[in-house]
């Protein structure tokens, strides 16, 4: 996930999400979990929009036999992947870019956690039918961002807001950061957003993860 890339935005990455994501820590774990149901122990993952390194690190701690491969577009999100992973870095590979940047495969499985929304539909579905052609047949993709129903946009971004006030952000901030939100980031419905799963290739569509305005879906390539 990125929230910005400016040079040493990432050096309070960790903290700063959580305060943003609820129950971040046990979404990890969750995806440890869904991960390890489908995939071999010695298996090949993908993680898309890696930077941060928190995604990369609860994985690498799943499956202790695991390889990563890790994608961000951010050099700065990349080196702080590599602090985070710490004595677990060899374990995984970073790269620099976007989707066409990421190795072809064939992978056990891929993640994409709060990286989507940034993108508009079209090229969210085009993402993740790159996502798809990376994979094995029958191989998990996890997902997780921002989608909530959009006729009640302004009530789910208060509670968002609220919900970081709540965790020791300044509530004129946190209002800032909802207005700026609603105004930029292409969000979409839970329904479009698991159409655009479908129409990528994917299959056994579940919902495993809801907090405030962010959804999390667990799916296979059919």
């Amino acid at each position: 996930m990125t929230f910005a890339q400016t040079p040493g935005a990432s050096d309070d990455y960790a903290d700063r999400v959580a305060r943003h994501v609820p129950g971040l820590r046990d979404l990890h774990r969750m995806i440890g979990v869904l991960m390890a149901e489908q995939t071999p122990a010695d298996g090949h993952l993908l993680v898309l929009g890696a930077g941060g390194g928190l995604e990369l690190k609860a994985l690498a701690e799943s499956g202790p036999h695991w390889r990563l491969d890790g994608v961000d577009p951010s050099a700065d999100m990349l080196r702080q992947a590599r602090a985070t992973l710490g004595e677990l870095a060899p374990r995984a590979t970073l790269r620099q870019g976007y989707i066409d940047d990421a190795p072809e495969g064939p992978y056990d499985g891929a993640t994409c956690l709060l990286t989507l929304h940034f993108l508009a539909p079209q090229e969210r579905l085009r993402t993740v039918r790159e996502v798809s052609r990376r994979l094995r047949p029958g191989a998990p993709f996890i997902v997780a961002h921002h989608s909530f129903p959009l006729q009640r946009r302004d009530a789910w971004l208060a509670r968002n807001a609220a919900f970081i006030t709540a965790a020791g952000l300044p509530a004129t901030q946190a209002r800032d950061g909802m207005q700026a939100m609603r105004d930029k980031l292409p969000v979409l419905d839970p329904q479009a957003d698991e159409a655009i799963l479908r129409d990528a290739g994917f299959t056994d569509i579940e919902l495993f993860y809801a907090a405030l305005t962010f959804k999390g879906w667990v799916c296979r390539k059919a």
